[in-house]
């Protein structure tokens, strides 16, 4: 029987470790499929404080998980197949094999959707990003492309002009989901130019290992070519992973985690940190401080229960 089992190893579920286990709880961490989360495929973070150099995103987590350890958090491979929330203890099955625990923190993150681009996996954190506010400043005076039609596209575009010498935002429709308000202050911006009609066929260039273009094609006149970018933003959504818990934890209609207070969910003793629920901020810091909170109310909740 577990004290307390938290399910990922981002920032989120690291820090939830790291609090847990120095209250002596001995938690359980279930890395999940995407070990570190996001922040592993994160080459430079110049944003977290306290490293004024920066650090690479996989050094980070690691030095989370080192934490941890060091203060008793376990660590074991494998993802969350299904849960049974109904009673306590609560039941997890990882990789087939269940574990039982008194509380629960879900810190599973939301993974980036991708194009599924031939490339685009090999040159992400090489100028294949899904994060403007991550990896914008990266750009100064560079050309960058945007891929999506919604407000987060919008957004993204807008926040790049910080930077950019010029932003191409690249919609496969003419029509845009984004809200007009969002959609009105991206064209008023002289560094955004809109190519619509639009897809990408791929990346370039793995040779070099960084992005140094983009092979577009014209969904109406069928035209391809190649445009000479930098950077390459993806801007068409996450995915919550919370699978395993629909029907038990209340979700949005997106499927992140509906939050009833701090980090508490509609079941009482699972607690939820990081991306998982939160759709606005999705930074390594604010996860971090989402883990601390689920942390700090696991360790309340189960003193109350007198363990």
């Amino acid at each position: 029987m577990r004290n307390v089992i938290i399910l990922g190893s981002g920032c989120a579920g690291n820090t939830a470790a790291i609090y847990t286990a120095r209250a002596g709880l001995k938690p359980l961490v279930v890395i999940g499929h995407e070990p570190g989360g996001q922040l592993s495929i994160t080459t430079d973070v110049e944003n977290f404080p306290g490293f004024p150099e920066g650090i690479m995103g996989p050094d980070l987590v690691a030095n989370m998980q080192k934490q941890a350890e060091r203060f008793g958090a376990e660590y074991i491979y494998g993802g969350v197949q299904e849960a049974d929330l109904s009673k306590r203890p609560f039941r997890v099955n990882i990789d087939g094999e269940w574990q039982e625990s008194r509380t629960l923190i879900i810190a599973t993150g939301a993974s980036a959707r991708w194009l599924g681009l031939p490339n685009e996996q090999k040159l992400i954190g090489h100028g294949v990003s899904s994060c403007a506010t991550c990896d914008g400043a990266f750009y100064r005076e560079q050309k960058v492309m945007v891929i999506g039609g919604g407000d987060s596209a919008m957004e993204e575009a807008t926040f790049l002009t910080r930077f950019a010498s010029e932003v191409t935002l690249v919609h496969r429709r003419e029509e845009f989901r984004a809200s007009k308000i969002m959609l009105d202050r991206a064209r008023a911006n002289p560094k955004i130019k809109f190519l619509l009609n639009t897809v990408v066929d791929d990346v370039s260039d793995i040779s070099k290992n960084l992005v140094t273009g983009v092979k577009l094609r014209n969904l109406v006149t069928g035209e391809a070519w190649e445009q000479e970018v930098a950077g390459f933003f993806l801007a068409i959504g996450h995915i919550p992973n919370t699978k395993p818990f629909v029907g038990q934890i209340d979700l949005d209609p997106d499927g992140y985690i509906v939050s009833k207070g701090g980090a508490r969910t509609n079941i009482t003793g699972v607690f939820h940190a990081g991306d998982v629920q939160d759709r606005t901020y999705r930074q390594a810091i604010t996860a971090a401080g989402a883990g601390c909170m689920a942390a700090i109310e696991a360790e309340r909740f189960l003193e109350a229960e007198g363990h």
